[in-house]
This record gives structure tokens, sequence and C-alpha cells, in this order.
């Protein structure tokens, strides 16, 4: 398995990135993880690109600094302080199967992490979460949510980890769920360093990839920035 650290120099090249590594999973058959800070940012869903209020949620995240952007894989909108952790598992695939396992699995290996870094986390989340959805952790509010996508020929679990700065992910995603019309409570949004654990991100990067890479994994350094 490849796994891959950094970012690239600015937020759109850095969302072609993941992309990349799908297609190249697609292409070469071979496994790869990616375990990163993206940067500052809002990535919002293709719900919320459908939503009336769309245009104006994504000038809501610009006026408080962070770029907007659309991604293909989850739901509703979450904001990446620049310490807000990201990986993404791509694998080869055949077909839409397996859904359920691989998001079972995810769970477990993200759940293995965060207990790691001395977070006793469970399944499930707060009313009014961002992003809200099926395949979340809490402790003490939401810290962690997953979601999957297949296509050609790869099966790609992507997730987000929230490190340190809930009150700064609070703050953006407030005015920008209220533009968009989806319910959110400030105080659902939970952390790794709230729930007892290192306020460091690279602490939880190097966690998520011991969860989630065999033990024979290489680490791809050259196209880190």
């Amino acid at each position: 398995m490849r796994v891959l650290r950094g970012r690239a120099a600015d937020p759109e090249r850095d969302f072609e990135r993941t992309r990349e590594l799908a297609a190249r999973v697609a292409e070469a058959g071979e496994s790869a993880l990616r375990a990163w800070r993206p940067h500052r940012q809002v990535a919002f869903g293709r719900r919320d690109a459908r939503s009336d209020g769309y245009d104006r949620a994504r000038e809501a995240a610009r006026e408080r600094g962070y770029v907007p952007l659309e991604r293909e894989v989850g739901g509703r909108a979450v904001a990446y302080t620049g310490t807000t952790v990201a990986f993404a598992l791509a694998r080869p695939a055949d077909d839409r199967s397996g859904i359920r396992d691989r998001y079972a699995e995810a769970t477990d290996r993200l759940r293995a992490a965060l207990a790691s870094l001395g977070v006793d986390a469970r399944e499930g989340e707060p009313a009014d979460s961002f992003c809200p959805g099926t395949h979340s952790l809490q402790a003490d509010g939401k810290i962690a949510g997953l979601a999957q996508r297949v296509r050609q020929d790869v099966a790609l679990v992507a997730g987000v980890v929230v490190v340190a700065d809930r009150d700064e992910v609070a703050a953006v995603l407030d005015p920008v769920y209220d533009a968009l019309g989806v319910p959110f409570d400030p105080a659902s949004v939970g952390s790794v360093a709230a729930a007892g654990g290192p306020s460091d991100p690279d602490a939880t990067v190097d966690a998520l990839i011991d969860a989630f890479a065999p033990d024979d994994y290489r680490v791809d350094r050259s196209r880190e920035t």
C-alpha cells in the first residue's frame, strides 16, 4: 500500500490530489491511503450545491477566510481550519458490493486510531451536527465522520477528524448552515483535544496511518509540499 502525507501548494490543487490517488488505484490495482491536513477551506457537498442558499453559504465561508470548494464524496459542508485532519483510503473494487462492510471496517479502524490517542469515541452523533450522517463518531461532540464513493473500479472511503479547533469549526459552519437552511448546533462540534487527546494534528495523522495501513506500506513523500 502507498501512503501519502502532506498537501499541495494551494487548496484547488490539493483537492485534485485525492482524485488522482483514486484514479491511480483504479489503473494500477494497488491500494493507497492519504492522511493530511487540508488547507483552510469549507468543502461543500452536492446537496449543498443544489440549495437556494448555496451562493450565500460560499460567501459566508469566504468572509471568514475559508476557500469554498465542492467535493464529490460526502453530504453537507465540512470546515477544515488548517489543523483539521482528513484521510482517504482507496482500494480496487469490481462493483458497488461491500459498501456496508467497508463502512464497518473503516469505523472500527477509526475508533482504534482515536483510542490510541486516548479518545474513547462511540458511534453516532449529537443532534444537528455538521455533515449529518449515519457513519460518525462522537466523544463530547462529533469529532469524525465517514463517507464512501465507488467509481471507476475503485472504492474510496474518506473521513474528517476535528483535532483541536472545535470553536473555530463551529464559528464558520454556523452562518454557512444558516444560509443553506440546514439545522446546526455549534455545541455539537467536538474535537480530539476536547475529548482528552493531543491537539497536535500530526499525532492524529500518525494514528490514522497506523490504524489503516498494513505493516508493509511505503510512504510516498515525493508529492509533498
